[in-house]
């Protein structure tokens, strides 16, 4: 799994997990790398150090991160952060939680077999990247967004 820094044209800097670097020049020729924020397509990769994972345990079946919020750096400033969480936790104050359904229900929605909304659930890894090689727009969220709006 390669981990990618992306940025938009507004500048907006976002994680984007991908199976390898083949898979995110696909994705982003098909136009379905995205800027979580605004929407925009044109996206491009940052300078970015690798993680090293030496003996961390394995996340469980969650299509949530278990990873903190973005650090404050010169790229982050704080108030970025704080406007980028309250966005972030509006959309999932405004979703429907469908549990351990996420990716069956992603695909209904996608297919036009359910009424098109937005969602929030579980998924494995796996069903993750199944769901975007077919199409299907999904973004991990970490924890923290669970919190109320304040």
């Amino acid at each position: 799994m390669k981990v990618l820094d992306l940025q938009c044209r507004s500048e907006h800097v976002f994680e984007g997990w991908f199976a390898s670097e083949e898979d995110f020049q696909s994705q982003l020729q098909r136009g379905l790398v995205q800027c979580p924020l605004c929407g925009d397509g044109q996206v491009h990769k940052r300078l970015s150090a690798p993680r090293l994972n030496l003996g961390a345990t394995p996340p469980g079946p969650s299509a949530l991160s278990q990873s903190a919020p973005l650090p404050e750096s010169p790229a982050h400033p704080p108030q970025q952060l704080a406007t980028w969480l309250q966005q972030a936790r509006r959309m999932v104050a405004e979703s429907e939680d469908v549990g351990s359904r996420f990716a069956e229900e992603a695909r209904k929605i996608h297919a036009g077999d359910a009424d098109e909304r937005a969602i929030r659930g579980q998924a494995t890894l796996q069903e993750t990247v199944q769901l975007l090689d077919e199409g299907i727009a999904v973004l991990p969220l970490p924890p923290v967004l669970k919190e109320p709006l304040q």
